[in-house]
């Protein structure tokens, strides 16, 4: 279920940059700052997996196996 995020105090010109960034890629600033909030999201979430990875898993495990290994990292965060 989504939820609201409201940041005050965002200095004008921090807004008007965002504002113009959004409006470059044709996006509302809510659905620009949303995909920027999912993609740091995302970036944690696989650098946590790469993390728990490191030592476990060899380097020779096979593009399929490295799939799995990530699939049931994204499952376990749902």
């Amino acid at each position: 279920m989504a939820v609201a995020i409201q940041i005050k105090d965002v200095p004008k010109e921090v807004r008007d940059a965002i504002a113009a960034r959004a409006a470059a890629r044709g996006q509302s600033t809510q659905v620009y700052l949303r995909a920027l909030l999912e993609r740091e999201f995302r970036a944690e979430r696989n650098k946590h997996l790469l993390e728990t990875l490191v030592g476990r898993l060899s380097l020779s495990m096979s593009a399929d196996e490295a799939v799995e290994e990530i699939g049931g990292g994204r499952e376990d965060d749902e």
